[in-house]
């Protein structure tokens, strides 16, 4: 059962990706939607969406890294996973996601480090910067390591990334270079 504040939380997300990633015209009706729905329903519809396993309460983050929901793996430690967003704000969008799972905004040198690494792949696809960005999604806290080409941020609209763009984007980021 979920807490007032997760529930809170919960819908402020769900509605933030509706207002990121719907068309216009579908954007309120989605809103009055979510925001008109019961913790009970709420759950529900976060079992349905595949946002928690039923009856296991646990995370699209922690499905992703049990290797339940499959990914597009950059990288991983023994602390962290490192996977393509599938909803990129921008080409070369990744998430870091710690394997314990934790609603604490404090993250191990392990993972900071992971992130840091990440950013340096990610150079190879000629962002401006590269920002690296806490958020909390469904109880999980995670880093975002998102490439700067036009000022974007975790606020910008996002699209829903192609199968062959994100294995295409993954080889790019994976792939073993010569050391000078």
């Amino acid at each position: 059962m979920l807490s007032e504040e997760q529930i809170e939380q919960l819908k402020a997300q769900i509605i933030q990706h509706i207002d990121s990633s719907f068309p216009d015209d579908k954007k309120e009706a989605a809103k009055r939607q979510v925001e008109s729905m019961s913790s009970e329903e709420l759950e529900e519809f976060l079992e349905k969406n595949k946002m928690v396993q039923q009856n296991q309460g646990k995370c699209i983050f922690c499905s992703i890294i049990s290797g339940e929901i499959p990914s597009y793996k950059i990288d991983e430690n023994k602390n962290a996973l490192a996977v393509l967003e599938i909803n990129p704000v921008s080409m070369g969008h990744v998430l870091v996601i710690p394997k314990k799972h934790s609603s604490s905004k404090k993250f191990s040198k392990e993972v900071v480090n992971m992130a840091k690494k990440i950013s340096q792949k990610i150079k190879i696809l000629s962002p401006k910067k590269i920002d690296v960005v806490p958020s909390n999604l469904f109880g999980h806290e995670i880093l975002n390591v998102l490439p700067i080409y036009n000022n974007e941020t975790l606020d910008s609209k996002r699209s829903k990334a192609e199968k062959e763009e994100l294995e295409e984007i993954r080889n790019k980021l994976t792939k073993k270079r010569k050391l000078l």
